[in-house]
């Protein structure tokens, strides 16, 4: 049996689809059913609640021996150590019940960091406290993921233009979540592995906002361009959004950082296993996005 936390999530539901179409027997945690996917419901067990609940993780963990974790990265929370590190607390507890469950969680780029880079030092500090409870681990650390840009869908649909607090000519490695997703399923299926390790997971090559927005362009075949906004900017669409200013700051510390070269402190590794380019991601997942925003058939 194995367990997948986050299944209505981008990650999840892929990890989910991997697994079931490779026979595996899966278990989702879900606080709202509703939102599961249509398509292989009845094909997992479903225990409903949320992963920080010490009774839900007992319920779901029983039996299992794959476990793959993702924190929802709340932003209502108060700080990103409510958001990752206290989060994964009942887990800590769980996993003594289960000693030599095998977790694969989704972690970030930066160990080694010197300075506070708010979610990836509370996302790592997550990572080691799950390590140091000795059960068999795989952080896969993750550079951006290309499905953050659709948070900006209307925006390029409507207006052909997408912003960031980055200068346009930075360039930052970007990994696809159907590559995330299938490195997790495989480690999820795989019995064999022991011990803790972090894979590096770049993606396949890192890009400027400038090329992302040429690419988009020649994708979408129309004009997209990049419009860099200021980190003060950034703060108040966040807090506008929903954001507790504790986590709009953990935002910005982690986007400073990224400016800074954050992405950057491991040598790029393991990018064989996410093959998916950004353009070919554009064609895969943007392009259907900007033509559903658009009311196009």
């Amino acid at each position: 049996m194995i367990v997948v936390t986050t299944p209505t999530g981008n990650i999840g539901r892929q990890v989910v689809s991997w697994l079931i179409a490779a026979g595996a027997h899966v278990r989702v945690i879900a606080r709202d059913p509703s939102k599961l996917p249509k398509g292989p419901r009845g094909r997992f067990e479903l225990v409903e609640g949320a992963h920080d609940d010490a009774a839900t993780l007992a319920r779901a963990l029983e039996g299992a021996k794959s476990l793959f974790w993702l924190p929802p990265g709340d932003m209502t929370l108060p700080s990103p150590e409510a958001a990752y590190v206290d989060f994964a607390r009942p887990l800590l507890g769980a996993l003594q019940d289960h000693p030599s469950m095998r977790v694969v969680g989704v972690s970030a780029l930066g160990r080694g960091w010197p300075k506070q880079a708010g979610h990836v030092t509370a996302t790592l500090k997550a990572d080691d406290l799950i390590s140091e409870t000795g059960v068999p681990y795989r952080a896969l650390c993750c550079g951006s993921l290309m499905e953050n840009i659709l948070r900006q869908r209307d925006m390029i649909a409507e207006k052909g233009v997408f912003f960031w607090p980055s200068p346009s000519e930075l360039k930052l490695p970007y990994v696809a979540t159907r590559d995330v997703a299938a490195v997790a399923a495989r480690l999820l299926l795989d019995e064999t592995w022991t011990g803790h390790e972090e894979l590096q997971m770049p993606g396949p090559e890192d890009l400027s906002f400038d090329q992302m927005a040429q690419i988009m362009s020649d994708t979408l075949q129309k004009p997209v361009s990049f419009q860099e906004i200021g980190m003060e900017d950034m703060r108040g669409m966040l807090i506008a959004n929903g954001a507790s200013a504790g986590m709009a700051r953990s935002m910005i510390q982690m986007l400073t950082a990224k400016n800074a070269g954050l992405d950057h402190m491991a040598p790029r590794a393991f990018a064989a296993e996410t093959p998916t380019t950004f353009r070919e991601w554009c064609r895969i997942v943007l392009e259907p996005a900007i033509v559903a925003a658009e009311g196009r058939p």
